[in-house]
């Protein structure tokens, strides 16, 4: 193996790892730590999300580079829609904002509030099993629609398969690594803020759900996410 070949595969994992800072990356899987009240759990979220994200690219580069096909760039282009649709509905259920309409003093009027720590405990859906489910098809979504860019970019510069499919490995191993340190270091002020400032917690979920329908909604306006 050539000192060459040598660098380009060392620049995949690096450029895995910087993949992971992808905006639309962050929003997503800061909706999953957002309710977590664990950074270890956080961690596996991430994790998860960068093995969803490989076996997409494994998926598309095996096909790529044993064909010697081209990913389609409309199925590249829907895929990113798909993702901007998702980065919405990620946000919508993270949404723990109830509002509730009551009558005093014979005046309608709206109150918002979140859960309180008890409602949360026994309404908590996001154990390990869903939570990794979640991650690992966000995370494969996500594959897809970064896929044409990565195939073009091995296809033209790699001709050898073996050779090809490391460099997806090493650039997949990356963003694992990125993501799992990224999510561990977002969920910090959440699970900080959950154990004795719920209200500014309920903010920062807000906060969070919010920016990921906006991040959604502006990519499906001004077209794609990549």
């Amino acid at each position: 193996m050539t000192d060459t070949t040598l660098a380009v595969l060392g620049l995949g994992f690096a450029l895995g790892a910087r993949h992971a800072l992808e905006p639309d990356h962050l929003v997503a899987v800061s909706t999953f730590v957002s309710r977590n009240k664990s950074i270890a759990r956080s961690s596996l979220a991430g994790t998860i999300w960068g093995l969803g994200h490989t076996a997409s690219l494994l998926i598309c580069g095996c096909a790529v580079l044993a064909l010697r096909m081209n990913i389609p760039s409309g199925f590249v282009g829907w895929m990113e829609t798909a993702v901007a649709v998702m980065l919405i509905a990620l946000g919508v259920n993270s949404l723990r904002l109830h509002v509730h309409f009551h009558t005093h003093d014979g005046r309608r009027h709206i109150h918002f509030h979140g859960h309180r720590r008890e409602e949360l405990v026994v309404h908590d859906h996001r154990h390990v099993f869903k939570l990794g489910i979640r991650s690992f098809l966000v995370g494969m979504l996500h594959g897809l629609a970064g896929s044409g860019a990565l195939m073009a970019l091995v296809t033209a510069t790699i001709p050898s398969f073996l050779v090809g499919l490391t460099y997806i490995l090493l650039f997949g191993l990356g963003s694992v690594g990125g993501m799992l340190i990224l999510s561990s270091l977002i969920s910090i002020p959440f699970v900080l803020s959950a154990r004795r400032f719920q209200m500014f917690n309920y903010g920062l979920q807000l906060m969070t759900a919010l920016l990921s329908i906006a991040l959604g909604l502006f990519w499906i306006s001004y077209g794609g996410t990549q």
